[in-house]
């Protein structure tokens, strides 16, 4: 079994987002994951007049792995949605230390509050290539308070966000290190689930020790010797990008989930 190979990360430099050529979200294989599905609906019924919010002609723009995607103080007017790959919310501190909110996914908005506001002191890296769409912030506003049925998709996605985000204070707060680890991997393969990205319980993982150590306040060498102890106990295997969940069960009762 391949233990987790840590790569010191580069450094992230910022980079203007590549404009492509597709302008269709038809092959989007999760665009029913996010808001997109709903604003859609809402064009499609009249609902929301916003012309020029358009999902089905939004361009996308592609970014390589280990650059920025919002920078720390950046105010833009835009909400950006991931459509491939993966990325991570994060706060800066000092000493070059920081704090991962959470990993997006393929359909997640970069933070629902972004829809409300730009959300200066944040900063969203891509930790693979990534592919996202932007929508403009007020066309997204206009919308939400004029279709009912698009709010509702907005809330639950909200609420989904929240729920994260108090898992993540007690585990920082009261979690030991092996429920902290069982706990993410959990949390990944659930929301991979739910986009039909999970095959037999493997999954891509392209998470390095130092992307875990932040998202969980723990040290690297720690992370190493938890995922290397999980390997031993047949609780996962890891090979090269992919993670394989070996014994739910098991790996459940370790995380506190029953």
């Amino acid at each position: 079994m391949n233990k987790l190979v840590e790569k010191k990360p580069a450094h992230t430099h910022p980079a203007r987002p590549t404009a492509t050529s597709e302008r269709s979200c038809t092959v989007c294989a999760v665009e029913e994951f996010n808001f997109c599905a709903a604003v859609g609906v809402a064009l499609k019924t009249g609902t929301g007049d916003v012309p020029c919010l358009l999902p089905l002609g939004a361009v996308a723009q592609k970014i390589s792995a280990r650059r920025i995607i919002c920078h720390l103080n950046e105010r833009s007017e835009s909400v950006p949605v991931i459509c491939q790959g993966w990325a991570a919310l994060t706060i800066a501190l000092p000493g070059g230390r920081r704090q991962i909110l959470s990993f997006l996914l393929p359909g997640d908005t970069v933070s629902m509050a972004y829809l409300f506001g730009p959300m200066p002191g944040r900063i969203v890296d891509a930790i693979t290539d990534v592919t996202f769409r932007s929508f403009k912030r007020y066309d997204l506003q206009t919308l939400l308070f004029k279709d009912a049925d698009f709010f509702e998709t907005v809330m639950k996605a909200w609420v989904e966000e929240e729920e994260r985000s108090v898992q993540l204070t007690v585990d920082l707060g009261r979690r030991t290190a092996d429920e902290r680890l069982a706990r993410l991997i959990l949390t990944l393969a659930g929301r991979l689930t739910k986009r039909g990205m999970m095959r037999d319980l493997s999954m891509e993982f392209p998470l390095r020790q130092h992307h875990i150590a932040d998202a969980t306040g723990l040290t690297p060498v720690h992370v190493s010797k938890v995922i290397g102890e999980f390997q031993r106990a047949d609780l996962i295997e890891i090979n090269n990008r992919s993670l394989t969940i070996v014994d739910l069960v098991a790996l459940r009762r370790v995380g506190g989930i029953y």
